[in-house]
């Protein structure tokens, strides 16, 4: 695990991740850094949406061991130098050692990472191709779009997670493998539904609306009417907020289930964070639009204080979960 690299990309992921038994840390680490490597490629918005879209292919064949390492890694280089983030320049840098670390990695391993992060690269590279202009503002056409949309970049990683872990930790759930797959699916989108929901406003002014066209509609909200007419597009908002607070309930129920204190508390930690972010967007209204809600750091260090204390304690966790005032 490149430790350095990590640290730099995901402060809270790089804390949550050194719960999980040793097993589990390398290709959930790896997979994590592939996967904030294409987002990064996908994120360049100083290149064309075009460019972005044929070297995201690319780099998913390299993952996938179906394109030169060297092709990729020369590709990649035009991005690196334009990267104003230093963190976002090093982790493009460590592309090379993520994949000759891939190639290293047991069979069963390197094909899950492989599956995940095709499932993921879809998902941006449809969201390229959908938003492919950033002064026009378009919206998704139905919940099924919305819906897609976090499974292939979130969803998929929950039933990832659950994978390893059955493989990896003896006796791992309470709960059989098929029903911890459905909750974990339901979890990841839960949570990359809180994204949608927290970064709205910024999404709303680079030509994105995840919110469906067709509930819109139904008021006479038109996306490019969002911001400046936040209260009439409150319902809708509140709606996929109540969504989202019922996925996070599979997503501490699925934690529950985790006889391992330690993948418990690695598993329960993004819930957390997403409840108090939860929270924070509900109590904030139509401001949402304007600035972007954001838990503190402080907030974070004391959740994993609280849960490396317990060893991962379930009435600790639910006492936390409870306190976001969901």
């Amino acid at each position: 695990m490149d430790a350095e690299v990590l640290r730099s990309v995901s402060r809270s992921f790089y804390l949550s991740i050194r719960f999980l038994p040793t097993q589990l840390r390398e290709p959930i680490a790896l997979a994590y850094l592939l996967a904030r490597t294409t987002d990064t490629v996908a994120d360049t918005a100083q290149i064309s949406g075009n460019v972005r879209i044929e070297t995201l292919k690319l780099l998913s064949n390299g993952i996938q061991g179906t394109a030169s390492r060297d092709v990729v890694v020369e590709l990649l280089a035009s991005f690196i130098s334009i990267q104003e983030n230093a963190s976002e320049r090093r982790l493009l840098q460590s592309l090379p050692n993520s994949l000759a670390r891939l190639e290293g990695m047991e069979h069963a391993d390197r094909s899950e990472i492989r599956l995940v992060l095709e499932k993921i690269t879809r998902g941006q590279m449809l969201d390229l191709q959908r938003f492919d202009n950033p002064q026009e503002i378009r919206a998704l056409g139905t919940a099924a779009e919305l819906d897609e949309y976090t499974y292939l970049v979130a969803g998929c990683v929950g039933e990832f997670w659950t994978r390893l872990c059955f493989r990896h930790v003896r006796q791992f759930a309470s709960r059989t493998e098929d029903e911890m797959l459905a909750m974990g699916k339901r979890y990841g989108m839960g949570l990359q539904l809180i994204n949608v929901l927290r970064d709205v406003g910024s999404d709303l002014r680079a030509g994105r609306c995840y919110f469906p066209e067709h509930e819109l509609s139904r008021v006479h909200l038109s996306p490019s009417q969002i911001l400046s007419e936040g209260e009439r597009f409150q319902p809708i908002y509140r709606t996929w907020l109540e969504n989202a607070k019922t996925r996070l309930v599979s997503g501490m129920e699925y934690s529950r289930a985790i006889e391992n204190r330690r993948v418990r508390a690695a598993t329960v930690l993004p819930a957390l964070i997403g409840g108090r972010t939860l929270a924070l967007l509900d109590a904030a209204g139509p401001a949402t639009l304007q600035r972007r809600v954001k838990i503190s750091r402080r907030e974070v260090r004391m959740m994993i204080l609280s849960l490396g204390l317990t060893l991962g304690s379930r009435r600790r966790m639910d006492a936390l979960f409870d306190r976001c005032k969901l």
